[in-house]
């Protein structure tokens, strides 16, 4: 009766907190509608959203600020959960698909196609995360093999090791890459890098959206075998669960989200190794609280980061993924260390 008891307070403080995250998020989105270089007033966003304001109120509201704040909604879950995923398969809390280098190949394939058809990236909203998977895709299945070993499955140490040594010659590769472009589209890709938020119209949001709708969903259907990564291998495997088939499937789906978010939303970094940390902090290690957890958490950082990027200099943009990154190394020097203690 006890672990039944228990599990019901923890189910309800799950609740409660997704309550509070839910919260924060709506509070953070209503916040980032009066905040960026043109300076709006909360009665000038209310009598803009019911059809009150100017055209220019308007164009900047509904055509470039909401949108790029639904993205960012969307880029932060979407990455979490790609974390969340990837720390729960290797069993290896600095997993994430940036310091894996998973962004980084998605990445290379947008720059590539950059490079090749230097006129149409404005125009290829929904080609864009399709590229990134192909280049995310290439990357996490390179990673895999030189992690796996055989009789031994993956060793989490290996991964994270081999993903950092992918990461950075991926990066060579990008930097070369990068040198060959002209400068207006040298700029664009530089920015994007950094973590832009570049796609900020609603094509990039319908971009975008199928991925999210589609796939979180499908890994929340998933969070008992990811619990069951949990235990070792042989455990896992002694239960009848197909380790390196389930292992695959839900390495595609981390690697789907990412792709994705990175495609619409540039190089942001950490929040798949900030989202998962946090939201295990709260609710404890169980997926099924976990990760709905997770997907908040990360959206906030986003929404929040993105916020302070658009308004923390006047007449002046910062990439979110430059705020984000202040955020983020800090924290995982912080687990770095902790791991070593």
């Amino acid at each position: 009766m006890k672990p039944d008891i228990f599990q019901q307070n923890r189910k309800t403080h799950s609740i409660k907190m997704m309550i509070v995250f839910s919260g924060l998020v709506i509070i953070s989105f209503i916040i980032s509608m009066n905040s960026g270089t043109f300076s709006m007033s909360p009665i000038e966003v209310i009598q803009t959203l019911v059809g009150g304001g100017t055209h220019q109120q308007n164009l900047v509201l509904f055509n470039l600020r909401l949108p790029r704040m639904v993205i960012a909604v969307l880029v932060g879950a979407g990455l979490a959960v790609s974390g969340a995923i990837l720390q729960g398969i290797s069993r290896n809390d600095l997993s994430d698909p940036g310091i894996l280098g998973i962004n980084a190949g998605a990445s290379l394939a947008v720059l590539v196609f950059v490079a090749l058809f230097p006129n149409q990236t404005q125009g290829s909203a929904f080609l864009m995360p399709f590229l990134a998977l192909i280049g995310a895709g290439f990357t996490a299945i390179l990673i895999y093999l030189l992690s796996f070993k055989k009789n031994k499955g993956i060793e989490p140490t290996r991964l994270l090791l081999v993903g950092i040594a992918v990461a950075a010659g991926i990066s060579a590769i990008t930097i070369i890459l990068t040198l060959k472009l002209n400068p207006r589209n040298l700029e664009f890709v530089v920015m994007w890098q950094m973590g832009d938020l570049w796609g900020s119209n609603w094509k990039f949001v319908l971009a975008l959206l199928p991925w999210t709708i589609l796939l979180l969903p499908f890994v929340y259907y998933k969070f008992p075998i990811l619990n069951l990564f949990s235990l070792n291998d042989h455990l896992a495997g002694s239960l009848g669960v197909s380790i390196e088939k389930e292992r695959l499937i839900l390495l595609g789906a981390a690697v789907g989200l990412a792709a994705s978010s990175v495609a619409i939303g540039g190089g942001i970094g950490f929040i798949g190794l900030l989202g998962p940390h946090i939201a295990r902090r709260i609710v404890g290690p169980q997926h099924q609280f976990m990760l709905p957890i997770s997907a908040l958490v990360g959206s906030l950082i986003v929404l929040t980061s993105d916020t302070i990027a658009r308004s923390i200099m006047e007449n002046t943009e910062i990439p979110v993924g430059v705020v984000i990154s202040l955020l983020g190394a800090p924290y995982f020097l912080y687990l770095l260390i902790k791991s070593k203690a």
